[in-house]
């Protein structure tokens, strides 16, 4: 195991540790970890996904640009994502905007 791989993991286990001993705490009802697919061209980002999808035992599917898979343990998902080249070039075009207009807080 890699030690990111072996710190999450650990983290995790604190966390659940930790909630389960102190009820008083709030959670929140679901809980999500990303996984982010390594940047490539999309079909390469694909092939990611779909090679993870085949470990969780799950089906890819387009969603708004991404290129999605998940697994969820009751609340919990595990999602794999790829952001797609058409997706990364509307977020960079919408960003591209930004600190350009300074709204009157009058």
């Amino acid at each position: 195991m890699t030690d990111d791989r072996l710190a999450l993991v650990h983290g995790l286990i604190h966390l659940a540790a930790f909630l389960q001993a102190n009820p008083d705490v709030p959670t929140p009802r679901r809980a999500v970890v990303h996984y982010f697919a390594e940047d490539a061209d999309d079909d390469q980002m694909r092939a990611q996904i779909d090679a993870i999808a085949g470990l969780l035992g799950s089906t890819a599917d387009q969603d708004s640009g991404h290129y999605v898979t998940s697994v969820c343990f009751g609340p919990v998902e595990y999602r794999a994502v790829a952001i797609l080249s058409d997706a990364r070039a509307r977020h960079a075009a919408h960003d591209s905007y930004r600190d350009c207009i300074t709204p009157d807080t009058h």
